[in-house]
């Protein structure tokens, strides 16, 4: 299993790093949770990312759901072009809030 990261980097910016998949999402998603918290606009930099599957996708749509609900902002930069395959074939590109 390989690990992923989330790195606060202020202002409600966070770098992520390592593989996104069915393994990892879980637990990124309890971390990401506290760490939200603290910013009203939310912008995630995958440039980190070195691997996702279908989970990766999810935990993305995931936070845009949980941000809305909390009335926050969210951007995702540095989209994997594997994770953009995945949202293309998955018909969701469109929704997602790309930088």
């Amino acid at each position: 299993m390989s690990d992923v990261e989330i790195k606060p980097l202020g202002d409600g910016g966070f770098l992520l790093s390592g593989a996104l998949t069915f393994d990892t999402v879980p637990a990124l998603w309890r971390q990401s949770a506290a760490q939200f918290n603290s910013a009203d606009a939310l912008t995630l930099d995958l440039q980190g990312i070195t691997h996702t599957d279908s989970a990766g996708l999810a935990l993305l749509i995931e936070w845009m759901r949980t941000a809305r609900s909390r009335n926050k902002t969210i951007a995702f930069r540095n989209i994997p072009p594997q994770m953009l395959a995945i949202a293309k074939v998955s018909g969701v590109e469109q929704i997602l809030p790309l930088l």
